[in-house]
């Protein structure tokens, strides 16, 4: 496990991304609307769109804003032209990045990423370098709560999930992409609180660095995901509980 995932699921636990609610929507948003133009409106015959609109109600996405995205996607409103972009390349002491964005202009994208990699003294690098690094998995962040996580274990495997990882703050559960959904569904059935679910890029292998240069990749990539057309931001690094308790 990266840790950059259950970076992620702890700031939205914890709230700190409260004061950008509004580019949680508008990246909630974007998701559906790609995902419904590429599979169509219908959520029952659309998973990755089923999957989309569950995550924009996590973040507590008015419904109007969630209609809205969808018909963009399918056409009867104007604002669907998003395409899905990686750019690839390496942050400070050689650790990989995916860089997901969904954009309607791949110049300006291309443009804000590589200011934040030339910033930092590094660089894009070439389709493919980086992607090979990474399986896409499904990712679902379950909290502990008061249950023992052996409990969780075994209904996350009753689920479906492929490999579960204890922490100390949730159990990170992961599933084959196409199962996502059906898994998700089977936790929340069980009782379980999903804190996160999402395809995520996971990293074959890890990349353990001291503490100030873990901290300097981990700054890195909040600069990225500050960019309005970046989703998300996969890497390799391995982030120790202790270096996530200090942040």
């Amino acid at each position: 496990m990266s840790g950059h995932s259950k970076w992620s699921t702890i700031k939205r636990k914890k709230g700190a991304e409260d004061a950008k609610r509004g580019k949680i929507f508008t990246r909630a948003a974007r998701e559906i609307t790609l995902t419904a133009r590429d599979g169509g409106g219908d959520p029952d015959t659309n998973p990755a769109l089923r999957l989309a609109i569950d995550k924009a109600r996590d973040a507590n996405m008015p419904k109007d804003n969630v209609e809205r995205a969808i018909k963009r996607g399918t056409g009867e409103l104007e604002g669907g032209q998003l395409e899905e972009v990686f750019y690839e390349g390496y942050a400070p002491h050689g650790v990989a990045l995916l860089v997901k964005c969904l954009t309607d202009n791949r110049n300006r994208t291309l443009a804000e990423v590589r200011r934040i990699f030339n910033r930092t003294g590094c660089n894009l690098a070439e389709a493919g370098a980086v992607t090979w690094m990474f399986d896409i998995k499904g990712y679902l962040a379950v909290a502990r709560d008061d249950l023992d996580p052996d409990e969780i274990f075994m209904m996350a495997i009753d689920a479906g999930a492929e490999d579960i990882e204890v922490s100390d703050d949730f159990v990170e559960v992961y599933t084959l992409a196409t199962d996502l959904h059906a898994v998700r569904e089977g936790l929340i059935g069980a009782g379980l609180t999903v804190e996160d679910a999402e395809l995520s890029q996971v990293p074959k292998t890890l990349m353990t660095l001291g503490e100030k240069e873990t901290l300097q990749v981990m700054n890195m990539i909040e600069s990225l995901e500050e960019l309005d057309d970046v989703q998300q931001v996969y890497s390799n690094l391995d982030i120790s509980e202790e270096i996530l308790a200090t942040v």
